[in-house]
């Protein structure tokens, strides 16, 4: 070799051990203007370049290397880096599989088509090749990380935490070991440990944004919005482009309720990357949850074709309210399953039962609390048949201090568990230890889910029921609860679950749950002495522009009447005012409800309605019953979705079909003929009275063998080796 290309090779290795790469650059260009097909040259000049992510230099060099060096391992492997780098996973498989043939002892790159294979979605084969790396080199520190990478993916985090502290034991000033290790005990609950290790990554790399940006996720897990808040402020501060924080920050602004300003925050994550994850979806949900509609139809129709090329745009709870598609219901839910939860085999291959004297029916919920669905089902789990069931309750949410509904439930149930701060898989594992025969999961992809515990199989037989209205997408689940009006024949085709038919609804209701003595007054509530009052106690996202146009109507065309609605929050208030105005309604027409302490003076103060306002196409559930239950009727129009069918199955349940509207003219028309027709809605009101006392609507005793007789088909057929299969109770 030419002594003076020695000497320069030597200098650039010198300036590379110090990190100083145009020095390094200056001599390995000086060596290729002496002999151009260095092949020592080249290589290095293809990994500077890949640094600089100046790849097609990169791939040029390497190659020009490999001319020389055929069978120069190292070099392969630096190719494979770069491939990989750029997303094309296969080539670097390739590439890689040449360098072990060259070089079978070379761990790294063992380890590092361990990476390709992860990235071709091929973990257990990649968790392999990170292994074999380990055989060769026992204390190679980056092999620990990528294997406990694999393992986290495969949701088996105990295990992964163990390699991130073996790689930080063999390197302890490894950041992403620190980072990777936060993940997996994010993932475990295990939130104080996991800020621990996020701020260990960030002392030894104090520019990672992506790691601030998870403490703040898992300050938002942990219920504490304000700590979030600094950390994605922090973040915008450094990197006022960096659009994760501007979709997190306005998640979190949400959660303290600062609508207006979570809508900049989403806004300006989707002009800094217009395909962010769900970002479309939280911005449209924020706009409806403050009634500011203007440019959301041309959104929505961005939306809806996104979610046809099966794009991860809008999460399935908040597309409820803005679509009443069921195919579009059922793709969001799909995808979103895919991502947030696919079906996981760690707990290995289900243990098969014996048949029991009594089947054991868990409930799986994060609302067994002073909660909607605690309200409603609070009877049911009282009323179990205990000669032919056991029922365990499973609680994934805390409750406050004093919890009333939290002290009934735990009474309610033969065995209550508090799984708060357990992991999914350690749920689950819990309920398969226990032989719990039928998973019945009481929230589906709402806030606080836990569907991960359902994806580890936590029963032979998994049930969606009354949390949720509509599919899972997901094939870890067996059936949804429903009845014939709610999820009529041709729907089932948008369900991954078999469909289970009650008689007469799917909705069941706490008998206990009565209006108070408190006798409200028109004044107090700020309503007209005289006038006939419409009422909907919805929620906010409910309300859309099409309802708005119907309800104006209706309010002009029945005189001095007035529409009674919950305040929900202040832009809400102020937003829908303007919009009745634009439609010529007065301001004084509309009376905001105050929140009631107690859902019994609730229930008490509609007393003073005529008749409740049905929204579409998300109707009232829980606010339908409670209507229904203190006698006032509902006038609904019949959707196409699940979540647009509620209130006609409760209203078909209780003999009330002449208030089930199929248009919109037919809606307003029933509702002004009432109205202004106080015998029709007095008889309609007697009917209502009847059917609380003799129907099967307020019947929870009956409903508790309902609901028993339906677990009990999917039990038989479960243990005669059959598939699940659409049931129906007579």
């Amino acid at each position: 070799m030419n002594p003076q290309i020695g000497l320069l090779l030597n200098q650039s290795l010198e300036s590379l051990r110090s990190s100083n790469f145009e020095s390094a650059e200056i001599y390995l260009k000086q060596v290729i203007k002496l002999e151009p097909s260095n092949p020592h040259a080249l290589r290095l000049l293809g990994v500077l370049s890949a640094q600089n992510k100046q790849y097609s230099d990169a791939i040029r060099y390497l190659n020009d290397a490999l001319i020389a060096m055929p069978n120069n391992a190292l070099a392969l492997s630096n190719l494979g880096n770069i491939y990989l780098e750029l997303k094309q996973p296969t080539k670097a498989l390739d590439v890689y599989q040449k360098s072990i043939t060259i070089d079978p002892h070379y761990a790294e790159v063992w380890s590092n088509k361990g990476n390709a294979l992860f990235a071709l979605n091929r973990y257990e084969e990649a968790l392999e090749h990170h292994h074999q790396a380990l055989s060769l080199n026992p204390n190679y520190a980056e092999a620990y990380s990528n294997a406990g990478n694999t393992l986290n993916h495969l949701k088996r985090y105990e295990e992964a935490i163990a390699y991130y502290q073996q790689a930080i034991l063999l390197n302890p000033n490894y950041p992403e070991a620190y980072f990777n290790m936060g993940n997996a005990l994010t993932e475990l609950k295990n939130f104080e440990q996991a800020i621990s290790c996020y701020r260990s990554a960030l002392d030894l790399n104090p520019t990672s944004l992506e790691t601030r940006c998870n403490i703040g996720v898992v300050f938002n897990q942990m219920g504490r919005p304000e700590e979030a808040l600094v950390e994605f402020e922090e973040i915008i501060l450094r990197n006022p482009n960096y659009a994760e924080a501007y979709l997190n920050k306005g998640g979190t602004l949400v959660e303290l309720k600062k609508f207006e300003e979570a809508i900049t925050s989403f806004e300006r994550a989707i002009s800094l990357k217009s395909d962010i994850d769900w970002a479309l979806g939280d911005l449209l949900f924020t706009k409806m949850k403050i009634s500011r509609w203007e440019e959301m139809s041309e959104s929505i129709k961005v939306m809806e074709n996104a979610l046809l090329e099966k794009k991860r745009v809008i999460q399935p709870f908040a597309l409820l309210a803005i679509s009443d598609n069921p195919r579009l219901h059922s793709a969001a839910s799909e995808i979103y399953a895919a991502e947030k939860y696919p079906a996981i085999s760690n707990l290995g291959n289900f243990p098969k039962y014996l048949k029991k004297e009594k089947i054991r029916i868990g409930y799986f919920s994060p609302d067994f609390r002073t909660h909607p669905v605690s309200f409603l089902t609070a009877e049911l789990f009282q009323k179990h048949d205990r000669s032919r069931f056991e029922i365990i309750g499973f609680s994934m949410l805390q409750a406050p201090q004093g919890d009333k509904m939290r002290a009934r439930l735990k009474d309610s149930f033969d065995i209550f568990i508090d799984a708060e701060n357990m992991s999914d898989a350690q749920i689950a594992n819990l309920a398969r230890e226990m032989e719990i025969d039928v998973a019945v999961d009481l929230s589906g992809p709402t806030q606080h889910s836990r569907v991960g515990v359902m994806a580890h199989r936590a029963a032979p037989i998994q049930v969606n029921w009354l949390g949720y209205p509509g599919t899972y997408g997901a094939s870890f689940v067996d059936y949804i609860i429903a009845d014939e009006v709610i999820l009529p024949e041709e729907n089932k085709q948008f369900f991954v679950e078999k469909v289970a038919y009650l008689p007469k609804t799917y909705m069941v209701d706490d008998s206990r749950r009565l209006p108070s003595g408190r006798v409200f007054t028109k004044v107090e509530c700020g309503l007209p002495e005289d006038g006939f009052i419409f009422c909907c106690f919805n929620n906010d996202y409910k309300f859309n522009k099409e309802v708005l146009d119907c309800w104006a109507s209706i309010l002009l065309r029945v005189p001095g009447s007035v529409l009674w609605i919950s305040e929900n929050n202040p832009a809400f208030r102020e937003n829908i005012l303007a919009e009745f105005e634009l439609r010529a309604v007065g301001a004084s027409r509309i009376i905001f409800a105050k929140r009631m302490d107690l859902m019994s003076d609730h229930l008490a103060r509609y007393a003073l309605a005529d008749l409740f306002l049905d929204t579409f196409p998300y109707n009232a559930h829980s606010t339908a019953v409670d209507s229904l239950k203190t006698g006032v009727p509902i006038v609904t129009l019949l959707g196409k979705s699940f979540a647009g069918r509620v209130a006609a199955s409760l209203l078909t349940a209780a003999g009330l079909v002449g208030l089930i509207a199929t248009t919109k003219d037919q809606y307003e028309d029933i509702v002004c003929d009432l109205a202004t027709n106080p015998q029709k809605l007095l008889q309609y009101r007697k009917i209502l009275v009847n059917s609380r006392l003799n129907g099967v609507l307020f019947n929870s005793s009956q409903f508790a063998r309902n609901i028993e007789a339906s677990y009990s088909m999917m039990y038989e057929r479960h243990h005669q080796g059959l598939q699940p299969d659409h049931l129906k109770v007579n």
